[in-house]
């Protein structure tokens, strides 16, 4: 999926999950009013899911991001290694230049070619972190939107 589309999407569950939350929430307080109203006659069931089923949403929200977060990391680190041997070669290639000119040359060749990496690499991490919302929102979004059609609101 493109990027763009990615965010948009990611931003639309957002919203779907800010205002069903609201909604669940409103439903939800309306239930514990009338546990407290009545407390033999509650609905214990939906009382005992509200703690449980945040738990479990947001862990495996946690977990979307502590993956995330390790991929990422894996691809800065691959990143500087690429990036570090490059220098290396570059400086080589520079050591070996038998005219100001040459060296000017590789100089330019190698800061074009890191300016296209990191142009490259920056679009690849922004694709990365928009994926990594996404995924840290999925759990968080079907928790709720579920409550909202178990609970109809």
């Amino acid at each position: 999926m493109n990027p763009i589309d990615q965010a948009a999407r990611t931003a639309r569950a957002g919203q779907e999950t800010a205002e069903t939350s609201a909604q669940v929430i409103a439903r939800r307080l309306a239930i514990m009013g009338e546990a407290l109203a009545d407390p033999l006659n509650a609905d214990h069931a939906e009382l005992g899911r509200m703690g449980a089923e945040k738990v479990e949403a947001l862990t495996a929200s946690a977990g979307a991001v502590a993956s995330g977060a390790l991929d990422l990391a894996d691809q800065g680190r691959r990143i500087a290694d690429r990036e570090s041997l490059e220098a290396s070669a570059h400086m080589a290639r520079l050591s070996r230049a038998d005219t100001l000119a040459s060296a000017a040359a590789l100089q330019t060749a190698w800061g074009m070619g890191l300016w296209s990496r990191t142009l490259s690499d920056s679009w690849d991490m922004g694709n990365a972190m928009l994926k990594l919302q996404a995924e840290a929102l999925s759990p968080i979004h079907a928790a709720v939107v579920a409550n909202a059609r178990r609970l109809k609101t």
